[in-house]
């Protein structure tokens, strides 16, 4: 092998992207990195759908349980860290998969995190957080759509943290956040392939309400009461997290919370497909298709 390689696989959530990457894995004698950035918190496993300790004991993981909820965290670090553990991963290994379907955090390992982008405004974040406590998390949202449609398709827009950011960036600068990240790719000492995931938008959505189901039943709701204390956390105020809250609060009822997560996490699927398939350097397969993507992979390696 010329060079080491790093696949990477997203997808929008549920579509199947763990199952693909183990056994890819397996084929290539991989190890999998996990670009999920709710599944580095130790504390928050049912809603973020971790791997299953079976799925764990097949192959090895990294940067998963790797965090406590309480740590501070962004796609900055994990690009330093990434790329640090595949230093040392690639003196003894040809191959590294990366599997998640968050786009900031893949796009730093993949391309660079621009470290230009400016500090926060104190008083325009006082502002912004008065205006969200007034009149509620659409405000903040029907904002960023305006300004910045494009990275408001990729965010979870159910963060008002992220939202509020997203706002700054752009009145600070006068630019998009796409824009501002528009910097020229950082070099890496290794190459990439990209594979994306996607299904039929019905049997997505199937999926996704399945998983839905599945996680209640699993036990979300207990797993939710138990980080009451943490609840302002930017993990936690995501799809999954919020609604099971609202629920504990009794803004829901329970088939309500459910609903709502299933609307909610069809939506953010949209948004993930939406922001991926900018990437013309994506190659989309069906998760169905694994020998096809296999045969693509190892095209690819020959080429190199």
């Amino acid at each position: 092998m010329k060079k080491k390689i790093l696949i990477s696989i997203v997808g929008p959530t549920a579509v199947g992207k763990t199952a693909t990457a183990i056994e890819l894995a397996k084929q290539f004698e991989a190890e999998i990195i996990s670009s999920d950035s709710r599944q580095f918190y130790k504390e928050i496993s049912i809603g973020t759908a971790k791997p299953t300790a079976d799925e764990l004991a097949k192959i090895p993981h990294h940067f998963i349980n790797n965090l406590s909820i309480s740590e501070s965290y962004n796609a900055s670090f994990f690009e330093d860290q990434v790329i640090e553990f595949l230093n040392s991963y690639f003196k003894t290994n040809d191959v590294a998969i990366m599997c998640g379907g968050s786009g900031m955090y893949v796009n730093a390992v993949l391309k660079g995190f621009d470290s230009e982008i400016p500090t926060a405004n104190e008083k325009l974040r006082t502002e912004l957080n008065s205006k969200y406590q007034e009149f509620g998390l659409t405000y903040l949202q029907n904002i960023l759509e305006k300004i910045d449609p494009i990275h408001f398709g990729s965010i979870d827009i159910h963060n008002s943290k992220r939202l509020i950011r997203a706002i700054e960036i752009c009145k600070i600068t006068g630019k998009s956040n796409a824009e501002i990240k528009k910097g020229e790719a950082k070099q890496r000492p290794f190459n990439t392939i990209e594979i994306g995931l996607e299904l039929p938008r019905p049997c997505l959505y199937e999926q996704i309400n399945q998983r839905v189901d599945l996680m209640l039943g699993q036990g979300l709701v207990e797993e939710v009461k138990s980080l009451q204390e943490h609840k302002n956390n930017n993990a936690l105020k995501t799809v999954g997290y919020k609604e099971t809250f609202d629920y504990l609060d009794g803004i829901y009822t329970l088939e309500e919370c459910t609903e709502k997560i299933k609307t909610n996490s069809r939506r953010y699927a949209k948004r993930q497909l939406t922001w991926f398939k900018r990437n013309q350097e994506l190659v989309w397969f069906s998760p169905k298709e694994i020998n096809k993507i296999s045969k693509y992979i190892r095209t690819k390696i020959e080429q190199q």
